[in-house]
């Protein structure tokens, strides 16, 4: 599948980084800097115009303060969770909530469900950061795309699928703080995408979920497993060196539409 520009790049765990046909950067859940799952080349960010934070977790918005205070970028999240960043210093929040829509610079963004807990540790307090979300972005050129967030499988994921269509998923696999493959799988049946990305996996020894075991349990299904910190303009058929980690992979063909 060809992104038409748009530039996804893993950076590990949940958090990705979007180069939008505009020239705008995308940051998914950041977590970059105490990733270790981030390559040491990635954990320091050149420009940063929109964060999108799927919910208050260490592991989903562990840099964000100092992000905001570095790159002051555009803040999309729950009321309760850009609240709380705004006490932090952003000075750009664009809250939201489920099933709402908004556009900032050149993405739509809807916020949809997800099947999360959510608490911000903020030292010595555990503070209600609002509900956990799941993002649908849709570029300026077509492509749509669904970060799932932390999440269960649900069954209005097929909601998600007959009111945004998003070509490509992300969703975690890793098990026990999320879905494993098992529902991963069966939320591939809901959400019909053209192409699954796995995250959520593998960052420490508690999360079991592979790609591996994903695709035996989803035969079917197109799994492109990035690697961090490997920028793709291309998604779907990608060839064995791309899979493996070939930097700038613009070698796929174009994923025929069913």
């Amino acid at each position: 599948m060809n992104l038409q520009g748009v530039q996804l790049t893993w950076l590990g765990h949940a958090t990705f980084r979007i180069g939008t046909p505009g020239g705008r950067t995308i940051i998914i859940d950041p977590w970059i800097m105490n990733n270790p799952a981030c390559p040491p080349f990635e954990k320091k960010l050149k420009h940063v115009d929109v964060l999108l934070c799927t919910h208050g977790h260490g592991d989903h918005i562990g840099d964000a303060v100092e992000i905001i205070k570095e790159h002051n970028p555009q803040v999309v999240g729950m009321p309760e969770l850009c609240g709380w960043l705004e006490k932090k210093g952003a000075k750009q929040t664009s809250m939201m909530n489920k099933g709402g829509t908004q556009k900032i610079a050149d993405i739509k963004i809807t916020m949809v469900h997800a099947d999360h807990s959510c608490g911000i540790q903020d030292g010595d307090q555990l503070i209600y950061g609002g509900e956990a979300c799941g993002y649908v972005v849709e570029f300026e050129n077509g492509v749509k795309i669904y970060h799932a967030g932390d999440t269960n499988v649900f069954g209005d994921m097929a909601i998600i699928r007959e009111l945004y269509a998003p070509e490509i998923v992300m969703l975690p696999i890793g098990d026990h703080f999320t879905m494993g493959p098992r529902e991963a799988a069966y939320a591939c049946k809901l959400l019909k995408p053209e192409v699954v990305i796995p995250m959520h996996f593998g960052t420490f020894p508690v999360l079991t979920g592979t790609p591996k075991d994903f695709q035996k349990l989803a035969p079917g299904v197109e799994v492109v497993t990035m690697t961090p910190g490997v920028s793709a303009g291309e998604l779907g058929e990608l060839p064995t060196t791309v899979r493996k980690g070939a930097r700038g992979p613009r070698q796929a063909e174009e994923r025929k539409q069913a």
